[in-house]
């Protein structure tokens, strides 16, 4: 068994090393972009859709290119464990996700997924034999073409200028405020002094 190329035990460390703990969701998450791989063309530049933000993409960080710093991973939170790697030109790829009802078959993973136990009630050496026995045999593939929203998204390189409220440098075509005047803060202010 390999998680692209990898043995489970190397993917578990690259996993250690890049996520800073083997969290099940990423060794799960590397059977899923394993089993896509398998089913895409050979030679095929591929993007990739991930459709949560916890664990997942980190197993598309480690095991393809795509990544969100080049933009080559898109996160659409959609809370589902899901990803679909398709061809940057014509949005046909494959879809790897959980399938509630093999999962039945691997109380283990279930419970986990489900968050049937919590954290501190599960055994992480029992769900990580568990998850290496069961080697994806719980996910369904499919063939998909993506929206054209996501295939070709939104330009937003037009151009800069300063918004008139925070006076940050934002995109001309996001409007006359950026985005996060426009919004809801990510943060507020603080009254403690700046760092020198």
């Amino acid at each position: 068994m390999t998680i692209c190329s990898y043995s489970f035990e190397e993917y578990v460390e690259r996993v250690r090393s890049f996520h800073g703990h083997p969290a099940p969701g990423v060794i799960i998450g590397g059977f899923m972009v394993d089993l896509a791989c398998r089913h895409l063309p050979g030679g095929v530049m591929t993007d990739a859709l991930c459709e949560t933000a916890k664990c997942l993409p980190d197993a598309i960080q480690i095991l393809t290119p795509c990544t969100i710093g080049n933009g080559w991973l898109k996160v659409v939170n959609l809370g589902r464990y899901a990803v679909t790697l398709y061809d940057k030109d014509t949005g046909e790829g494959v879809r790897v996700a959980v399938d509630p009802i093999p999962l039945e078959g691997w109380p283990e993973i279930r419970d986990w997924f489900f968050k049937f136990e919590s954290k501190n009630g599960e055994d992480l050496g029992i769900l990580m034999a568990e998850i290496e026995e069961a080697e994806g045999s719980y996910l369904s593939v499919r063939y998909v073409k993506v929206a054209d929203t996501v295939l070709h998204g939104t330009k937003r390189r037009a151009g800069f200028t300063v918004c008139a409220r925070c006076g940050e440098a934002f995109p001309l075509s996001d409007g006359l405020l950026c985005l996060g005047c426009q919004g809801d803060p990510l943060w507020q202010a603080s009254k403690k002094k700046a760092f020198p």
